[in-house]
């Protein structure tokens, strides 16, 4: 494991959130049990916690314990390795504290075959928060410069790394349907 992904994985430790690259933007994270770092990564975002988050991951088996049970179709069409990187709306356990969900039934997941964010993911040891570093309804940030110049130092950590060339959120997708709810075109 490198330093940077250690030191990162530290500060999620210490309840801290960090930015670090995905398949396509750069994203801000954080431990996504830990009610305090949350709440303080919306309050930076100026987010409604209504609007639920993100939850990224490495493999489907690190979110699967906090959906309901899927049928054998669903679970296929959501592990299934996409061209392009879907997120994943589904229905989760009733325990999933409403900072994750928001006032939804639901849960968004993404399983990352990033390299940086898998890597993390696997060194964390589970799921984290993945939310697009900006501002609620700005441009997502693409650069660690760009991530330092809209958090101006209040980010414990930005891991450097290249992000996919989309420069755009993934797609959501209802998991249960298929529909798509957000394109990233």
């Amino acid at each position: 494991m490198s330093w940077h992904i250690r030191e990162a994985v530290r500060k999620l430790a210490a309840g801290g959130i960090i930015a670090y690259p995905t398949e396509t933007v750069y994203g801000l994270g954080c431990d996504p049990f830990n009610a305090i770092a949350v709440l303080h990564l919306i309050d930076l975002k100026k987010r409604n916690i209504e609007q639920g988050l993100i939850l990224v991951a490495s493999q489907f088996e690190q979110l699967e314990p906090l959906l309901c049970p899927l049928r054998a179709e669903v679970r296929r069409r959501v592990i299934r390795p996409a061209r392009h990187p879907v997120t994943w709306v589904l229905p989760c356990l009733r325990a999933i504290p409403v900072w994750l969900r928001g006032k939804h039934d639901s849960l968004a997941i993404r399983v990352s075959n990033h390299p940086v964010t898998a890597a993390l993911c696997d060194h964390w040891g589970g799921p984290l928060v993945s939310s697009s570093a900006n501002l609620h309804g700005s441009p997502p940030a693409t650069t660690p410069l760009a991530v330092r110049k809209a958090f101006n130092g209040q980010l414990d950590y930005i891991l450097h790394g290249t992000h996919g060339s989309t420069n755009k959120p993934s797609q959501i997708r209802n998991g249960l349907t298929g529909e798509l709810l957000r394109n990233n075109a």
